[in-house]
């Protein structure tokens, strides 16, 4: 009984030195607002889950007519004190991700777009969240899609994609969670260096996206990988 009893006072002692998820105010704002209808939201956290660090990814879009949208990737950050969180990066707006789409002769709206948040994982250090977005823009042809991982950097203060994967036509994108830290599943059609847009070289690749020993790494190294 002793034993136990020092077991759970330990188990209480490590409990309360680790950082909690401080509750969101139930009536926050966003200031300012995503454009448009919010479609999409995320809490994550860049610093560990604690107060000063609780931000909120909006993926939001604009109807310009038919069935073409302007979407908005908008990120913010929490004020407790006011309950509002602060806009920190907007794409397209000061940062890059998505384009603006503008009504091309004819009277179409291009690019057409996608939006979806994929979520948060721990993929460069433990306790602290990287924010995964995927995208898809495309005119004449299927287009292209990326994944950008986003980080916030505490030197520069500013918030910024850390890695960016794209392909032809398609790339979707998951979240691994495993014993050695997280990664990113990456699921597309695969182009050598020759092959066309309509006839890819392998129809379904898999790869993963992973930070280790101070570097990002995808294998295989089936899409075009860039670090900004």
């Amino acid at each position: 009984m002793v034993r136990r009893n020092l077991s759970v006072a330990a188990a209480l002692a490590v409990a309360l030195l680790l950082p909690a998820a401080a509750a969101e105010p139930p009536h926050y704002t966003f200031s300012p607002r995503p454009p448009g209808q919010i479609v999409q939201s995320a809490l994550f956290y860049p610093a560990g889950e604690g107060m000063q660090s609780q931000w909120r990814a909006v993926a939001s879009r604009v109807h310009l007519g038919g069935s073409a949208y302007q979407w908005y990737l908008s990120v913010y950050a929490i004020n407790f004190d006011t309950a509002t969180y602060k806009l920190q990066y907007r794409s397209p707006g000061n940062g890059p991700l998505l384009s603006r789409v503008t009504r091309a002769q004819g009277g179409l709206w291009l690019p057409l777009q996608s939006l979806h948040i994929v979520g948060a994982g721990e993929l460069v250090r433990a306790g602290v969240q990287n924010l995964v977005v995927q995208s898809h823009e495309s005119s004449a042809d299927c287009g292209g899609a990326s994944v950008a991982v986003f980080t916030y950097d505490w030197t520069a203060q500013h918030f910024r994609p850390v890695a960016v994967v794209t392909n032809g036509c398609a790339l979707a994108a998951s979240l691994v969670h495993g014993s050695t830290g997280d990664a990113i599943r990456l699921i597309g059609p695969y182009y050598s260096a020759t092959a066309p847009l309509c006839c890819p070289t392998k129809e379904r690749a898999v790869a993963y996206l992973r930070y280790a020993h101070g570097k990002w790494t995808e294998s295989p190294s089936y899409f075009a990988l860039k670090v900004p």
